[in-house]
């Protein structure tokens, strides 16, 4: 076993028994007494109360608090440790390997009951994300803006915004790293727009580090701005428009549990749902999403959000009855 190994397995021999003494540490560990002097001195080193008293009835112990810690996980805790690595993992969590040898250890230092009990709830549990792949290859990425963001350090990125566009440098105080709908997101400081943004971190070329640092505003939170940039309509000042769909109960179900709608959402019945929308999002981005749900749904009102799906309809059919338009 590794010195980390070996000094947990003392940990568990010491708050299990109430005093040992070297000689029988070294015994229920099979190594030399010496070897247990030094993990001793290793483990006091590390901050871990270790009390030797000398005499005939002497040894090691630890100081009752340290002993009541909960230094080990019941059944409960490990099932859910070990599951949630799943999460973890299949999210594209950037210290993977870390998470792993964690678990690994957890595991090892369980009894053959407790490892068959993980086993039973492992053996039906399982985690799938659909944009897994999008998370392959940018560990090193995610690792090096999680500790930008532990440090407060600026960091310089050659940014793709999307896909055909030019890369560009950018100067960023990264604020938060979020996992959002398979993908993971850089919210930052801009220094080019001098503001917050966000970046996908899949679209980060490449990455350097700098000594200059930056003090993170306080309170900030990732998953606000995430979600308040996504829906800007939540912050706009200007008037909300009723919007009213009638549809498949289905077709209905799928889009209010949209990120675009759910919040949104002021009425629901078997049939129909009722919005309310600023007129900016009704005749850029929304009529766009309606038009993925086909004939399943139909727009009620405002009459002008039908008439931008009629017009956008009728583009599409041109754009298709010519096929030379491609090649303009």
């Amino acid at each position: 076993m590794s010195k980390a190994d070996n000094m947990l397995a003392i940990l568990w021999l010491l708050k299990t028994n109430k005093r040992m003494t070297a000689k029988q540490l070294a015994e229920a560990l099979e190594m030399h007494i010496r070897t247990v002097y030094r993990y001793i001195d290793a483990l006091c080193a590390s901050g871990v109360p270790v009390v030797a008293d000398a005499g005939h009835n002497g040894g090691y112990s630890l100081l009752e608090h340290f002993k009541e810690s909960p230094l080990f996980f019941d059944p409960g805790e490990q099932k859910a440790l070990v599951q949630a690595a799943l999460f973890a993992e299949e999210a594209g969590y950037p210290y993977t390997d870390v998470l792993k040898r964690a678990i690994t250890k957890l595991k090892r230092y369980t009894n053959e009951e407790q490892r068959s009990e993980l086993d039973r709830h492992l053996a039906g549990f399982e985690v799938m994300n659909a944009a897994a792949h999008t998370s392959i290859g940018i560990e090193h990425l995610l690792q090096q803006l999680e500790q930008a963001v532990a440090s407060c350090t600026t960091q310089l990125i050659a940014y793709q915004k999307g896909f055909g566009l030019d890369v560009e440098q950018r100067r960023i105080n990264p604020y938060g790293l979020i996992h959002w709908k398979g993908k993971w997101y850089m919210i930052a400081f801009c220094h080019l727009r001098e503001d917050i943004r966000s970046f996908r971190v899949d679209r980060i070329q490449t990455i350097t580090g700098s000594e200059d640092r930056y003090e993170r505003p306080a309170g900030f939170s990732a998953r606000d701005y995430l979600r308040q940039n996504m829906k800007p309509w939540l912050t706009s000042d200007e008037p909300q428009v009723r919007v009213v769909i009638k549809g498949h109960p289905r077709a209905l179900e799928a889009l209010t549990e949209h990120w675009l709608f759910n919040d949104s959402l002021i009425e629901r019945t078997s049939d129909e749902a009722h919005f309310m929308m600023d007129e900016k999002s009704l005749l850029t981005y929304i009529p766009h999403h309606l038009l993925g749900y086909g004939m399943r749904i139909q727009v009620l009102e405002p009459a002008f959000l039908r008439e931008h799906l009629i017009e956008l309809t009728t583009k599409l059919l041109a754009y298709y009855q010519d096929p030379t338009n491609f090649d303009k």
